[in-house]
């Protein structure tokens, strides 16, 4: 599997622990110590680390389409609202993204969830 994800404080521990299962390598904000960043510093920690960031946080959705809409390079989003996507169907549209995508072409797009 090509992609490996940086998960924001606002995605659910299943779905991490379910990507996980699955042999796909995530972090968490938590892990890595960048829970606190504000959303610009946390999307350019996920290209640092060289991981798609996957949030369900509008307002890191809002921040990568700021970037989109600037010319502003950035690893890319797969991003969810939290009330629209059950855990199980997160760990498969993410696991199904980990499989078909490589980082090059997720740079600079923004996934969106369900798959």
């Amino acid at each position: 599997m090509s992609l490996r994800y940086l998960m924001d404080v606002h995605v659910k521990r299943g779905i991490t622990d379910g990507l996980r299962d699955r042999g796909i390598d995530v972090l968490t904000a938590q892990e890595d110590d960048s829970d606190r960043l504000a959303d610009p510093d946390l999307l350019d920690r996920a290209g640092i680390l060289g991981r798609i960031l996957v949030s369900m946080d509008a307002d890191l959705l809002r921040e990568a389409n700021r970037r989109l809409a600037n010319g502003i390079d950035f690893v890319g989003l797969a991003y969810s609202h939290q009330e629209r996507i059950s855990v199980g169907q997160a760990v498969r549209d993410l696991q199904l993204l980990a499989e078909v995508l490589t980082a090059a072409e997720m740079r600079n797009q923004v996934e969106y969830l369900p798959y």
